[in-house]
C-alpha cells in the first residue's frame, strides 16, 4: 500500500516537470499563476519564480506580486512587457517541482459577426480595465486599397436614430451599435484609442434573412404563472441572493461610468421596477429582464416573494409602485389584477395635458418618499404610452447617539483638496469595527433602528487607486461574508468621526439599462402580458436617490421610473468611502453609495 502511494506521487511529479501551460491574455487584465496544481504536503518548500530566465522578487516589477510565500504569482495589470516564460521551482529536501507558463499578450481582439439585413449589431471594443478613460475610442471602416474612413458616432442622449451610436461614452466599454444594417455595411471595422493603439477589429457579414412573420401576441396571452409553493423555504433566500447579486452588479456598472464622483442608488427600487415590468414581459424580453435582475427563469414566485419582502421591511422602509398609462391603451386584465395583487399598484390613466401629468407624477413621488424627493420629471411627452414608478423611503435612528455639540473638520477629497464639513463625532461610540483583508478596507457597522445597519467601508488612503481596489473586490459573496463576519463581533468603544452629508444623486439609467442587456426595451419589447396589441418602446427611465447622515440617524429615499493614536481605536471617515444601508431583518441591501465630495 505504501509503495502504491509513492508511485502515484512520482507520476504526478513527472507530469509537473514535463508540462507547460500556454495562456493568452489581454493587456490590463489580472493574471494569477499558481505554482502547484495539486495539493501536496510540501508546505515548507522554498519557492522561487523566474521570468525569461531572471529571478522574480518583490522589487522586480510594480505589476508583479508574490502571494502566500510564492505559491501564487499575480500580474496586475498585464502589459505587453509581461509576455514570455514563467517558471516556478518548489524545493524541499531532495524533491523538486517545476511549473512552467508561456504567456502571450495580445493587443487586438478580432471578432467576426454575422447579421441579417435591417437588424442592429453591437461592435465590441474595450479599454484595458486598469487604464484611465480620458477620451472616447475612434472607429474606422476599411474601404479597400488600404484606405479607411472614420465613423461619425452619435450619442443616444442627443440623436435617437443615429446610424452608428456610441453606447457608453467615456466608459471602459467603447462598444458601438450599428443600426438598420444594409448590405453595404458589411466589411472590416477597427477600434483604436485616441493615441492610435488598436483595441479590436470586427468583421461584419451581412446576410439576407428568410421571410419573417409580423410580430404577434397570440402565443403570449397567458398571465404570469402562479406561485405553487408559497411555503417553500427556498423562495426567500433565493430572492435575497438575487437582490444582492443584482446590487453588486449595479454598483460595478455605475462606478465604471462614474469613477470618481458621489454615487448613490437603491438597488431594491431598481429591482422593484424591473420586476414589475417582468410581470408583463414575455419571450426574449422576459428572459432578458430575468438575466438582468439575476432571477432564475423557473422562479415563478418572484412577485409573491417581493410582496413578502415589502411587508417585512414595512417598519423601516416604505416601498410603493405606480403605473400611469395612455387612456387609449387597453392594458390586459391579467396584468392589472396581478399588478394590484403583487405591487399594490392599480394603473392610473394619464391626464390630458403635459403640465397636469408632470404635476401628478411629481406629487406622487414626493408623497411616497416623505418629501425627500420632490421632483423627478420636468415634463411628460404627449406621445407617452406608459410610465412605471417605484419609490422607497427609509428613516432610521442611530441606536447609539452622537454628540450634539456642533463640530467641523476637513474632508480630504480624491484630488487632495480639503473641504470643511460639519461632523458627527463621539469619543467612545459603541460600534463594531474590523479590517477586512479581502476588501482591503477598514469596515464599521453602525446599528440603526428598524433592524437595519449602516456599513462604511474605508480605504487605507484618499487615493483613486485605493478606492478602486475596494470597489473591485465588492462582489456579492465578499459583501455577504463581510456582513456575516461583523455579526459575530461585539461592539467596542471607538472614537468615531463621520461627515454629515446629504446626497441627492440621479445616475444615468439609460447606460445602465444597456449594460444590463436591456437595450431591446428601447427598440421594441415583447410586453404582451401587459399590452397585447403591439410592441412597446421604452422612451425614458430614471432613478433618483437621496441619503442624509445627521445627528439623529440616516434618512434615505429613492424613486425609479421607466417611461417606458489613543488608548482606544478610532474610525475617521474624513476621506472617500463606500457605504451600504443594509436590512438585517430581510438580509438585503437597501441603498449603496460612495462619498467622494460631501
Amino acid at each position: 500500500m505504501r509503495l502504491q502511494a509513492i508511485l502515484c506521487l512520482f507520476l504526478q511529479l513527472f507530469f509537473e516537470l514535463s508540462s507547460c501551460t500556454h495562456l493568452t491574455v489581454m493587456p490590463g487584465s489580472t493574471l494569477e499563476l499558481p505554482c502547484l496544481s495539486i495539493q501536496t504536503e510540501f508546505t515548507d518548500a522554498a519557492i522561487t519564480w523566474e521570468f525569461n530566465g531572471k529571478e522574480i522578487n518583490a522589487q522586480s516589477s510594480d505589476s508583479t506580486t508574490l502571494k502566500k510565500d510564492g505559491l501564487y504569482l499575480v500580474i496586475s495589470p498585464v502589459t505587453a512587457a509581461d509576455a514570455g516564460e514563467y517558471v516556478c521551482l518548489a524545493k524541499e529536501t531532495d524533491v523538486e517541482i517545476i511549473r512552467r507558463y508561456s504567456i502571450t499578450v495580445i493587443a487586438t481582439i478580432v471578432y467576426t459577426i454575422k447579421i441579417n439585413v435591417g437588424s442592429n449589431v453591437h461592435l465590441p471594443c474595450h479599454f484595458p480595465p486598469s487604464s484611465q478613460v480620458s477620451a472616447n475610442a475612434l472607429w474606422f471602416k476599411e474601404m479597400g486599397a488600404g484606405i479607411t474612413t472614420r465613423l461619425t458616432l452619435g450619442d443616444s442622449s442627443t440623436e435617437d436614430d443615429a446610424k452608428v451610436e456610441q453606447l457608453y461614452p467615456m466608459d471602459h466599454d467603447q462598444s458601438i451599435i450599428l443600426r438598420h444594417t444594409a448590405m453595404e455595411d458589411a466589411g472590416t471595422y477597427h477600434c483604436q484609442s485616441a493615441e492610435g493603439e488598436k483595441l479590436s477589429t470586427v468583421n461584419i457579414i451581412v446576410e439576407v434573412p428568410p421571410t419573417t412573420t409580423p410580430f404577434s401576441c397570440n402565443s403570449f396571452t397567458e398571465a404570469w404563472e402562479p406561485c405553487l409553493d408559497k411555503n417553500s423555504r427556498t423562495g426567500e433566500p433565493m430572492l435575497q441572493e438575487s437582490i444582492t447579486e443584482f446590487s453588486m452588479k449595479l454598483y460595478s456598472y455605475f462606478r465604471e461610468s462614474q469613477p470618481s464622483s458621489n454615487l448613490l442608488f437603491s438597488p431594491i427600487s431598481i429591482s422593484g421596477i424591473l420586476s414589475h415590468l417582468l410581470l408583463g414581459a414575455r419571450g426574449d424580453t422576459r428572459r432578458a429582464i430575468e438575466r438582468a435582475v439575476c432571477v432564475p427563469h423557473d422562479f415563478h414566485c418572484v412577485h409573491f416573494q417581493l410582496k413578502k419582502l415589502k411587508e417585512k421591511l414595512a417598519s423601516s422602509l416604505q416601498m410603493a409602485s405606480q403605473i400611469y398609462y395612455n387612456p387609449q391603451m387597453n392594458l390586459t386584465e391579467s396584468f392589472i389584477n396581478q399588478s394590484i395583487q403583487f405591487y399594490d399598484a392599480e394603473p392610473v390613466k394619464l391626464l390630458e395635458s403635459s403640465k397636469e401629468n408632470t404635476e401628478m407624477i411629481n406629487n406622487w413621488v414626493a408623497n411616497k418618499t416623505d418629501n425627500k424627493i420632490k421632483h423627478l420629471v420636468d415634463s411628460v411627452s404627449p406621445t407617452t404610452q406608459l410610465i412605471m414608478l417605484d419609490a422607497v423611503s427609509f428613516s432610521g435612528q442611530w441606536k447609539f447617539k452622537f454628540e450634539l455639540k456642533p463640530q467641523k473638520g476637513f474632508f480630504s477629497k480624491l484630488d487632495g483638496d480639503l473641504v470643511k464639513v460639519p461632523l458627527l463625532y463621539h469619543q467612545k461610540y459603541k460600534v463594531v469595527m474590523t479590517h477586512v483583508v479581502e476588501l482591503k478596507a477598514q469596515v464599521a457597522r453602525f446599528a440603526l433602528t428598524g433592524d437595519s445597519s449602516l456599513y462604511i467601508l474605508l480605504p487605507p488612503s484618499n487615493t483613486v487607486y485605493d478606492l478602486q481596489q475596494v470597489e473591485e473586490r465588492m462582489t456579492d459573496m465578499a459583501v455577504h461574508q463581510m456582513i456575516e463576519h461583523l455579526k459575530t463581533l461585539s461592539p467596542q468603544n471607538v472614537e468615531v468621526t463621520l461627515p454629515q452629508i446629504k446626497l441627492d444623486v440621479q445616475p444615468d439609467m439609460h447606460i445602465l439599462m444597456k449594460k444590463l442587456g436591456l437595450l431591446s426595451l428601447f427598440e421594441g419589447a415583447n410586453l404582451c402580458g401587459l399590452y397585447s396589441e403591439d410592441m412597446l418602446v421604452l422612451d425614458d427611465v430614471r432613478h433618483k436617490a437621496f441619503l442624509a447622515l445627521t445627528t439623529q440617524g440616516v434618512e434615505a429615499g429613492a424613486v425609479t421610473s421607466a417611461a417606458f493614536s489613543r488608548s482606544f481605536p478610532s474610525f475617521s471617515a474624513l476621506r472617500p468611502f463606500v457605504m451600504l444601508l443594509w436590512s438585517d431583518q430581510a438580509n438585503v441591501p437597501l441603498f449603496i453609495g460612495r462619498v467622494t465630495d460631501p
